[in-house]
């Protein structure tokens, strides 16, 4: 028991020291220990690389996750070192709806069939996303966790004992300045005044032993700030090795983001070609005239048949490549120009393209109209 309330008795002790020195060095009234430009720099560059990789994290964590109530949920299921459930994707949850909906509307209707496609292409985007979060997550912000909970941590405890060490050294400088005056001062009246021979401690031995205990401690003070110092300075100086390995992480979240877009790209260019086609199937009246059903022919376009209006031509650019699905459909390729016009009673989603000799229905969702 007695041990311990030394020990608190010491500590508060040192503690309070330490709150005068810092006092003081702030009012102006005591010197404070500068560190050397290196290590300064060091200190600056690990701060910056603290606050930016901590911006960057966080930022990272709203891309891939933009719900908040999601990632505080998450952030739990870690903290609680519980895995974290399963969540469907907003794609993959779109998608669902997209099925379920077509059920509802009947698959053998255009518009249920439509669903069916979308929504599948809409289930594989979504399981596209997720994979991307699960690699980005694994090779990008796991090593930034790590070096914020980890490394950063370490480097933050470190510096507060070296600050601390530093008070404890400049604390020790000033009780010897001020010993050593006391001395100096001491010893002025002494050699004015008369002696005590009475007096068997003179006062200038006393003061000779506080200011021979204060250079003691001193020294003690600062080989533990020296030996703190260099600890601290090799751990500022492995913030290099964190921005190579940082560096490696990030060409990998790229590589997976482009994997990701690239997925994302693919899916829709299918669907678009798909529904293309699908549409042409499913087209009512698409022919010019409007052929009454059950003739020959009412359902199909008779291209050879419709001429340019006198006035109505425009240049279009294709804006991706196209298969004709039947021999009324032009084929297309991506960045070349073609004349296109509509007639009346043409569906809006299709005009009549014209290449060369070839004329043809082309979807306008693959063409950008230049004039």
């Amino acid at each position: 028991m007695d041990f311990s309330v030394k020990k608190l008795a010491s500590d508060a002790g040192v503690f309070f020291t330490r709150a005068v020195q810092f006092t003081e060095e702030k009012l102006g009234q005591a010197e404070k220990t500068e560190l050397d430009a290196h290590f300064e720099n060091l200190l600056a560059r690990a701060d910056t690389t603290k606050n930016w990789t901590e911006k960057i994290f966080r930022q990272t964590e709203v891309l891939l996750q933009p719900n908040p109530s999601a990632r505080i949920e998450e952030f739990l299921y870690e903290k609680l070192d519980r895995k974290i459930p399963s969540r469907a994707t907003n794609g993959e949850l779109l998608g669902q709806y997209m099925l379920e909906a077509a059920t509802d509307f009947g698959p053998g209707t255009p518009y249920g069939s439509t669903l069916i496609k979308v929504g599948e292409c809409q289930r594989r985007l979504g399981g596209a996303e997720r994979e991307f979060m699960q690699t980005a997550s694994v090779a990008f912000l796991g090593p930034l966790r790590n070096f914020l909970e980890g490394d950063w941590r370490t480097i933050s405890k470190e510096r507060r004992l070296l600050e601390n060490r530093r008070l404890d050294l400049d604390a020790c400088k000033t009780r010897l300045k001020k010993a050593k005056a006391a001395e100096a001062k001491a010893a002025v009246k002494g050699a004015a005044a008369t002696p005590d021979f009475q007096e068997t401690r003179p006062r200038n031995y006393v003061l000779s032993a506080s200011a021979a205990a204060a250079e003691q401690e001193l020294r003690v003070a600062q080989t533990e700030f020296d030996r703190q110092g260099e600890v601290t300075r090799l751990l500022l100086e492995g913030i290099g090795s964190t921005h190579v390995n940082h560096l490696r992480c990030l060409h990998e979240f790229v590589e997976a983001q482009a994997v990701y877009y690239a997925q994302c790209h693919q899916y829709m260019e299918d669907l678009q070609k798909e529904l293309g086609r699908f549409q042409n199937i499913f087209a009512v009246n698409t022919s010019f005239g409007s052929p009454s059903a059950g003739s020959p022919g009412a359902d199909a376009l008779r291209v050879e048949e419709v001429k340019p209006p006198p006035a109505g031509t425009r240049k279009a650019k294709v804006l991706y490549d196209y298969d004709a699905a039947d021999t009324s459909e032009l084929s297309l390729l991506a960045d070349e120009l073609i004349t296109v016009y509509t007639v009346p009673g043409m569906d809006p989603d299709w005009l009549v393209g014209e290449k060369g000799n070839q004329k043809g229905k082309v979807p306008v969702t693959y063409l950008e109209l230049l004039s």
